[in-house]
């Protein structure tokens, strides 16, 4: 089954009777409750705060903001953007309580800097990959999405968009933009290998507490496993050789969790050839 972002782009296959559709399915609502909630969790907010909900649809996860009750850190402000007036328009018939506006997130982000002290985007960032002709650059819009996003962030910030990539290209375009545009990031990824697998791009403007790096955001989460791939190194310092036994097992352990076929395993995995010269 085609995705919806490879039929048509976000502002025509949403209209009015697909954006009806969206927001009266009760399995839709459900899900979309679980991802706003995991979001919010990931956010870690302690007070009432200006959220950005970018890719707001008809208010499903606003809704979830504004009902956040005091002993958890709300009831939170929030501003919803969206290219689809449809969806726009059955939130205003929805009275939702957040502030909204129709506008392409892939030409950037139009609020004054620091105005926001999060953000929250659930399934829309993966839209911004697919070209509909030409002169439609991925790189481009996504560019201008994180870098308008970082900037409209006050310092210590937090954005958590979760996405459904299409493949690990998408997945590391993805995050490599928002890596780009100044933000510390990371992906928390919910039930991996399953269809129901959920993936939380977790971003951080320097000045807070976790400095940029997010392993402190999850570090006490139940459930959390942090398997960090940034670059290891040794306790004296010297980078971890990737020809060791060791390196080569968790690569192959990490590829077989994307579903790759990886070569099984035997004792001379890992072992260093001897050179034969003549």
């Amino acid at each position: 089954m085609s995705r919806p972002e490879e039929i048509l782009p976000p502002d025509l296959f949403y209209d009015d009777r697909e954006s009806r559709k969206y927001t009266t399915s009760s399995r839709i609502q459900n899900v979309q409750s679980d991802m706003t909630n995991r979001a919010l969790e990931l956010l870690q907010l302690d007070r009432p705060s200006l959220i950005m909900d970018v890719g707001c649809g008809s208010g499903l996860s606003g809704e979830i903001l504004s009902s956040v009750s005091p002993a958890d850190g709300g009831p939170h402000i929030w501003v919803g953007m969206d290219i689809s007036a449809s969806m726009l328009d059955i939130a205003l018939q929805r009275d939702v309580e957040g502030d909204l506006l129709l506008s392409d997130i892939g030409q950037g982000i139009p609020f004054r800097a620091g105005s926001f002290d999060a953000a929250v985007s659930i399934s829309a960032v993966q839209w911004l990959c697919n070209a509909e002709n030409s002169e439609v650059n991925p790189q481009g819009r996504l560019s201008r999405f994180f870098t308008g996003l970082y900037a409209s962030l006050r310092r210590g910030g937090r954005a958590v968009c979760q996405f459904y990539p299409k493949n690990d290209e998408q997945r590391s375009l993805i995050s490599n933009s928002a890596i780009k545009a100044g933000f510390g990031a990371g992906i928390l990824e919910d039930d991996p290998g399953t269809k129901s697998s959920k993936l939380y791009l977790v971003l951080t403007v320097g000045g807070g507490e976790a400095q940029g790096d997010i392993t402190t955001v999850v570090k006490n989460m139940r459930d959390v496993n942090v398997q960090d791939e940034r670059r290891n190194f040794s306790k004296t310092g010297k980078k971890e050789r990737r020809s060791n036994r060791a390196f080569i097992m968790r690569k192959k352990e990490q590829l077989e969790k994307r579903g790759k076929v990886v070569k099984a395993s035997s004792k001379y995995t890992g072992r260093s050839r001897r050179r034969v010269t003549f």
